[in-house]
């Protein structure tokens, strides 16, 4: 398996930046491990860090829209019939719904930071025709901060990027408890928005 990464890598690599963002938009490997091995591209003097960020942040995007639309057009028995072929199953169709349901459009920026919602949120937001405009700006303002931190810690280990998960751990906690924070407030302002209307 890891034999298998480090060839894609490699590939991905050759084409410079586009290849950060076309291995974030096919997303057969994490996006850490991308974004990871970007980083260690940067210490290695091959890419430069303002262009791996605009790279990153444009090939997170465009995945999280690949599945909005599918989600818009082709419903949810398109994606419980397709989805295993981007890793996408069934149970996490319905915790992403469930999210999404009881949260609204401010769960698109706190679910980004959590494990198995992160990147399902972005079907029920395509299902309940969410402005597209809006998904994207939410999904921007989340994938921006998560591609500057890996991108960064990549370059801080450059030849042990590899271990980019273990040291990643004590800067994702804070990122996702300030992103459930960031989720209640907002939950919080609609709902009393709502009470009083």
């Amino acid at each position: 398996m890891a034999h298998y990464i480090n060839s894609i890598l490699e590939f991905l690599s050759q084409l410079g930046y586009f290849g950060i963002a076309l291995g974030l938009m096919i997303e057969i490997i994490p996006s850490e491990i991308v974004l990871g091995y970007g980083g260690y591209m940067i210490s290695q003097g091959h890419l430069g860090f303002p262009g791996a960020v605009i790279a990153g942040t444009i090939g997170g995007t465009i995945a999280q829209l690949f599945l909005y639309w599918a989600g818009y057009y082709g419903g949810r028995p398109f994606l419980e019939k397709y989805g295993k072929y981007v890793l996408i199953k069934k149970s996490h169709i319905d915790i992403a719904e469930n999210w999404f349901n009881k949260y609204g459009a401010g769960v698109i920026f706190s679910a980004r930071f959590i494990p198995v919602v992160r990147h399902a949120i972005s079907i029920p937001a395509g299902i309940a025709k969410m402005s597209a405009a809006k998904f994207t700006l939410y999904t921007v303002a989340a994938v921006l901060p998560w591609t500057i931190l890996f991108l960064y810690l990549g370059q801080t280990l450059g030849s042990n990027w590899s271990h980019i998960k273990e040291k990643a751990h004590p800067f994702v906690v804070p990122f996702i408890i300030a992103a459930l924070v960031i989720g209640a407030i907002y939950f919080l302002i609609k709902k009393t928005k709502k009470t009083t209307d």
